[in-house]
């Protein structure tokens, strides 16, 4: 199964990083945030990705061209006019990357429809590339095969900063809606599983994911919320990233889940 990584926005409420690179490259402990995802779902067993990417997508490119190199121990032999490079320890994952352009001023639901073709006709993960948490995939999976619906996504608690979700006891997703004053209603954090034909209410380039794709399919009766009441961070500001690497460097990071 493949896991597709929205990575292509320009990050504008972290800027004062997001001017240099993609926002799910910017680094938690050395690492960009888009490895920290990857590792997550690594760990249970979703090694196959297809990277959405759009703003200074060069970079995403140029990382994991490199990245085999950046985590081995090389030698470099100049010493009879050649350059021979010997590999002794490499500690690279078993991931298979496929990094797609999907333009620059693409909304989130268009980026999922450019990569249509590497997804094929086959359910997919899908999540946003600045999202960090200790969701349990495996669990997330079993419970999207086991309701039969058309997508499920991942709901959780964040207080009233983002829009919610109106959810009936049986887990259904009614209807998208933004807060309202006192609101502690769960909210979208991405970390979806979505059935290959959701990719048809996708119009185009100018599409919002969370917008008509997602509210049509609510009420059509066919998206279902995963409750997770774990630990999930957003990095949206640079308050936010300065916590998560605190949490990092103690040792103790909820979300590093991997050994």
């Amino acid at each position: 199964m493949k896991v597709v990584i929205l990575a292509g926005g320009f990050g504008t409420r972290i800027s004062e990083e997001s001017q240099f690179k993609p926002k799910p490259m910017i680094e938690l402990g050395g690492m960009p945030i888009l490895w920290h995802i990857m590792k997550l779902y690594s760990h249970y067993g979703f090694n196959e990705f297809v990277i959405c990417a759009g703003y200074k997508q060069h970079i995403i490119k140029e990382y994991f061209a490199d990245y085999f190199l950046h985590t081995s121990d090389v030698t470099y032999d100049f010493t009879n006019g050649t350059n021979e490079i010997t590999v002794h320890r490499s500690t690279s994952e078993s991931w298979k990357v496929t990094v797609v352009d999907t333009g620059l001023n693409t909304m989130t639901g268009g980026r999922v429809k450019r990569v249509r073709n590497y997804i094929g006709n086959e359910p997919f993960m899908l999540t946003y590339g600045d999202g960090i948490s200790d969701l349990d995939m495996t669990d997330l999976f079993t419970y999207h095969k086991s309701h039969g619906k058309m997508v499920t996504i991942s709901a959780y608690n964040a207080g009233q900063r983002f829009g919610v979700l109106d959810i009936t006891p049986d887990g259904l997703i009614r209807e998208f809606r933004e807060k309202t004053q006192g609101d502690g209603s769960l909210i979208n954090i991405g970390f979806m599983v979505c059935q290959p034909e959701f990719i048809d209410y996708i119009d185009g380039d100018d599409t919002i994911l969370e917008k008509s794709p997602l509210e049509t399919v609510a009420k059509l009766g066919q998206l279902v919320a995963y409750k997770h009441t774990g630990f999930w961070q957003c990095i949206d500001t640079i308050r936010e990233k300065e916590q998560a690497e605190k949490l990092w460097a103690s040792g103790l990071a909820p979300w590093k889940v991997w050994e």
